[in-house]
């Protein structure tokens, strides 16, 4: 009993040394492998069998082994030694057959068949927006420029060609997008007017006014309308003054008659002394025309009236508005005796207030030869410079328009003529205070 207890013990013992031995043993023959029919690839790999060699004569192909999956080592797929079998024609690409497919050679795409092309649309239906997409092909589009030509060879203007049917219905924007092209306009004949035209009175307005009346009419209509005359006269200058023993007056006025381009012109100026005779006066007839809106062109007579020999001038002058507002006036004087002497004033209105104005003004004489009958020496003969200030009173009742002024003045004499002066003991210029008023309607 005790000996079968220590065998058991010592066989219990042993056990793990021996499983720890068992690999370092000679391995004994394994056992027969398993058909090959059951051995696939994957187990021969991992070594739980061994694939068969195949036999001298080649077995029948295996229908189950395709060529995928020898590829993949799952099979062997066996030489066939008899003749090769058709190979069946691809299946259409309707059949199954992907691009995929194809790609990784399991099938084959049929040879793609050429599609037709669309058959052009007609010229008379391709317009250029279609033709540049290629839908159609226009009849008149140019071809490509080839290599080595100038690009711009076919820029000139091609010849004028006949409009195609239906170049009535050619819309102005439809031309501008190349849609279709505008016909040349036809010109309208020219016929000469019927003869009736030229019968009956010259004015329509006769046949159902009276002639006179009807004139009569139009003549007011053209009055109001650009041919109204008006008038104007104006006391520039009517005033005392004082001065270096002196007391004197002096007077410039004018008036004239017209429209807005001829008018007539009466001007008339002098000066004397008080409890004595008159120095001089001067009084001018002319006619003025407008050259510009600003500016008139003034050509008449002057006759001088003094205590001395008379003379009568021709005139010629200018009169008119400058820029910023100076009025000025200048003049040619050819006497009857042969004498030239010219003339040129300016004048200018600030005004400080509505009514009260300020008034600078200047005048200059000339001639152009002595005269001594005159007292005139060549070159500037004379200049006065003064100022005026004024005060215009609008009466509510009456046209006319008064404007009381009080001033300053100088008056210079120069070269012969201050040299005449004295001979005859007079002075030869001096400051003077004036007095007067400025009206006029």
């Amino acid at each position: 009993m005790k000996r079968a207890i220590l065998l058991l013990l010592a066989s219990a013992i042993a056990s793990p040394a021996l499983a720890q031995h068992s690999g370092h043993a000679q391995a004994s023959p394994p056992p027969a492998s398993a058909p090959a029919a059951t051995c696939t690839p994957e187990h021969a790999a991992m070594g739980h069998c061994m694939i068969a060699a195949a036999a001298a004569q080649p077995s029948e192909p295996s229908p189950s082994c395709t060529a995928e999956h020898a590829a993949m080592g799952h099979c062997t797929m066996a030489p066939s030694t008899s003749a090769p079998a058709p190979v069946p024609a691809p299946a259409p690409a309707t059949a199954g057959c992907t691009a995929e497919h194809a790609a990784m050679g399991h099938c084959q795409m049929p040879a793609a068949q050429p599609v037709a092309a669309p058959s052009p649309l007609p010229a008379a239906t391709c317009t250029p927006e279609h033709a540049a997409m290629g839908h159609c092909t226009s009849p008149t589009q140019p071809s490509p420029p080839v290599s080595g030509v100038d690009p711009h060879a076919g820029h000139t203007m091609p010849a004028e060609q006949a409009a195609p049917p239906g170049a009535t219905t050619c819309a102005p924007e439809h031309a501008a997008m190349g849609h279709c092209k505008l016909s040349a306009g036809a010109e309208i004949a020219e016929a000469p007017p019927p003869p009736e035209a030229f019968t009956g009175p010259a004015h329509a307005q006769d046949l159902y006014f009276d002639t006179a009346a009807a004139a009569r009419s139009r003549a007011e209509l053209a009055q109001e309308h650009g041919g109204l005359k008006a008038y104007r006269f104006l006391v520039d200058q009517l005033e005392a003054s004082i001065g270096e023993g002196r007391e004197g007056y002096a007077w410039d006025a004018q008036f004239w008659y017209g429209g807005d381009i001829d008018k007539f012109w009466l001007k008339t100026e002098g000066e004397g002394e008080f409890g004595g005779e008159l120095e001089e006066v001067e009084v001018q007839a002319l006619w003025s025309r407008a050259i510009d809106p600003w500016f008139d062109l003034q050509a008449g007579v002057r006759q001088d009236l003094r205590s001395g020999p008379d003379r009568t001038h021709l005139v010629l002058g200018i009169q008119g508005l400058a820029p910023y507002w100076f009025e000025v006036e200048g003049a040619l004087f050819l006497s009857n005796k042969g004498d030239l002497t010219a003339r040129a004033e300016a004048e200018y209105d600030l005004r400080l207030t509505q009514s009260l104005i300020f008034q600078p003004r200047a005048e200059i004489d000339f001639s152009f030869q002595d005269v001594p009958d005159l007292r005139l020496g060549s070159g500037i003969s004379t200049a006065e410079f003064g100022a005026r200030l004024r005060y215009e009173l609008y009466p509510e009742a009456g046209l006319a328009v008064v404007a009381p002024y009080i001033g300053a003045q100088y008056e210079r004499a120069f070269g012969d003529t201050a040299r005449f002066r004295r001979a005859e003991g007079e002075g030869v210029g001096g400051w003077r205070l004036l007095v007067g008023v400025r009206t006029w309607f």
